[in-house]
């Protein structure tokens, strides 16, 4: 009986570690900026990767690039969810900063629509396919200066808590920063009579949060995302028992406040990898390991783009998130995907 039983663990060693895909970073090597990721195997077999707008090598340019991929790592470039058609309520913006979710039976896509140093203008809206490929039905603006009162209202987030479901968003400068409102029912719009809630500091952006062990965990990027070798974008996180904060990081420091500064996650000091941040939401593998992809600019293709990168998010004794060194992993033992 022992003997079977030793012989069971070994197999099961063995089909593990097959089916765990070592990677390199970054995990797609061209301009990839503000990833978000599902997982929707349940549904079509793949996880799929969105990013803002841009050239896609080989493919030309698309509104919204979808990739997929069957092990979280290995990338390819499926479709423009937007069909090659940017949203018409902003006709001057750009499309950035997806945020893909699968929402009563749907996918419903958020995304920022914005004028580069125009903080009126930069606005969000929200999309809906019965596709993860789209093509994304747009729904129009959710939040933007006129209904919020609040500037730059980029880079939104969906999260479901409780059967009520809820958009953070905000980025940099005066009269911004993180916000968070209740949604209506469908997602669709705020919540009639919602007042917006000040979350973050008015120097973060690209929120995304992790409800895990009874605490939500905000993570958020800190610093100039776009400035090539130069940028000094970077991931902090901060926690709270309640979706509206506040948010604190161990030693009691209130992300409200700009001068919030724990990280988890900058760049190297060979930097091989700058300009870190931006991340999307965290994948959970086979094996409960948790990955989180992000994006940074690259020395090897001398910092053009910013590509997108993975790494292992590990937890300390007290229940804070850590990447093992702090910084952009080069390579590793990947994520394990049954085959």
């Amino acid at each position: 009986m022992k003997r079977l039983l030793l012989l069971a663990f070994l197999l099961l060693g063995v089909f593990i570690a097959k089916a765990q895909t070592p990677y390199v970073n970054p995990v797609i090597k061209h301009n990839c900026p503000d990833p978000s990721v599902i997982d929707d195997r349940a549904r079509t077999g793949y996880f799929y990767a969105y990013s803002t707008q841009s050239m896609v090598p080989g493919k030309g340019y698309a509104v919204m690039p979808v990739y997929r991929s069957k092990d979280m790592v290995n990338w390819e470039f499926v479709c423009d969810g937007f069909a090659g058609k940017s949203p018409d309520w902003c006709p001057e913006g750009r499309l950035w900063a997806p945020d893909i979710n699968y929402v009563d039976g749907r996918y419903v896509l958020y995304y920022a629509m914005g004028v580069w140093g125009d903080l009126v203008k930069s606005s969000s809206g929200v999309a809906v396919s019965d596709s993860p490929c789209g093509p994304f039905e747009d729904k129009g603006m959710i939040v933007s200066y006129a209904n919020t009162g609040v500037l730059n209202c980029i880079d939104p987030f969906f999260i479901e808590d409780c059967g009520k479901k809820y958009l953070f968003w905000g980025s940099l400068g005066r009269g911004s920063g993180i916000w968070a409102a209740e949604l209506s029912d469908d997602g669709l719009s705020l919540r009639e009579g919602a007042a917006p809630q000040f979350i973050g500091g008015t120097n973060m952006e690209g929120t995304y949060i992790l409800k895990h062990n009874g605490y939500f965990f905000i993570f958020t990027s800190q610093g100039t995302c776009c400035a090539g070798e130069k940028s000094t974008y970077h991931v902090l996180v901060a926690r709270s028992k309640d979706i509206f904060g506040p948010y604190m990081s161990p030693d009691g420091e209130y992300l409200i406040y700009n001068k919030y500064n724990y990280t988890l996650l900058s760049k190297g000091v060979d930097n091989m990898f700058v300009g870190t941040g931006h991340n999307s939401e965290i994948l959970v593998d086979d094996a409960g390991q948790m990955w989180m992809y992000y994006h940074a600019f690259w020395k090897a293709n001398d910092y053009h783009g910013r590509c997108m990168l993975m790494d292992k998010i590990e937890w300390d004794a007290s229940g804070w998130p850590f990447i093992a060194t702090g910084h952009p992993s080069y390579d590793g033992f990947g994520p394990v995907v049954n085959k």
